[in-house]
C-alpha cells in the first residue's frame, strides 16, 4: 500500500509540474462541447435530447488525449525499469499509475460536467445519474486504456494505434452511460444501466492492471 500511494503522488507532483496536459484534456472538452450549440443551433429541444451524448463522446474523447503518456515519459527516462524490477507486483503499481491518471484528467471532467450540462440545457432530472454514470464510467476508461498504453508502448505513431485499440472497447461504457442518463431524463428506472457500469468497472479493476502490467514487462524486455 505504501508503494501503492508512492506511485499515486508521485504522479500527481509531475503533473503539477506539467499541468499542461490536464489543462489540455478540460479545454478540449470545454471548447467541444461549446461548440456543439454552434454547430446544431441554439434549440433548447435539439440541445436537450443530444446532451447526454454529447457530454458522453466528448469526455471520451478527451480521456484518450493524455493516455499516450501515462508509461511513455517513465519509459523514456528509464522509470519504468525500476518500476517493474520493484519487489512490489506491478500490477499495483500500475493501479496507482492509473488512480494518478484518473485523478488529473478523469476527476477534472466529472466536474466540469455539470457546467456543460446546463449549457446543453440538460433537464434537471438527469444531472444526478449524469455525475454518478460518470464516477462509475471514467474509471473505466482509465483502466481500459491503460492497457492500450502500455501495448503501443514504444511503437512508432503509437497514438493513433491507441485510439484503434481502445475506441471499441470504450463503446459499452459509451452506450450505457448515455442511456442511464436518458432513461433518467424520461423517467424510467436506471439501476440496470448504473449495475451495468457498476459491473464494468469492477471487471476493469480485476482484469486490466494485470494485463497492462504483462503488456510493460514485455514493452521493457
Amino acid at each position: 500500500m505504501a508503494a501503492f500511494l508512492a506511485i499515486i503522488r508521485r504522479d500527481l507532483r509531475l503533473a503539477l509540474r506539467q499541468g499542461s496536459d490536464s489543462l489540455m484534456v478540460v479545454m478540449f472538452f470545454v471548447l467541444t462541447v461549446v461548440l456543439f450549440p454552434f454547430g446544431v443551433g441554439p434549440e433548447t429541444g435539439v440541445l436537450e435530447r443530444i446532451a447526454a451524448g454529447v457530454l458522453w463522446v466528448t469526455a471520451l474523447l478527451a480521456s484518450m488525449l493524455s493516455l499516450d503518456r501515462l508509461f511513455q515519459a517513465d519509459y523514456e527516462d528509464g522509470s519504468l525499469d525500476l518500476i517493474t524490477l520493484s519487489p512490489v507486483p506491478l500490477s499495483l503499481l500500475v493501479m496507482g499509475k492509473v488512480a494518478a491518471h484518473w485523478l488529473t484528467t478523469g476527476l477534472p471532467l466529472l466536474l466540469a460536467a455539470p457546467v456543460l450540462a446546463v449549457l446543453l440545457h440538460l433537464n434537471q432530472d438527469g444531472f444526478l445519474i449524469l455525475i454518478v454514470a460518470m464516477l462509475l464510467g471514467t474509471p473505466t476508461l482509465s483502466l481500459i486504456g491503460a492497457v492500450g498504453a502500455a501495448l503501443v508502448l514504444g511503437a512508432r505513431r503509437g497514438g493513433v494505434l491507441l485510439s484503434l485499440l481502445v475506441l471499441p472497447l470504450y463503446i459499452p461504457v459509451l452506450v450505457f452511460g448515455v442511456s442511464a442518463v436518458d432513461a433518467a431524463v424520461m423517467g424510467f428506472e436506471v439501476r440496470a444501466q448504473l449495475l451495468v457500469l457498476s459491473a464494468m468497472l469492477l471487471s476493469a479493476l480485476a482484469l486490466c492492471p494485470w494485463a497492462a502490467a504483462s503488456a510493460l514487462r514485455q514493452a521493457v524486455e
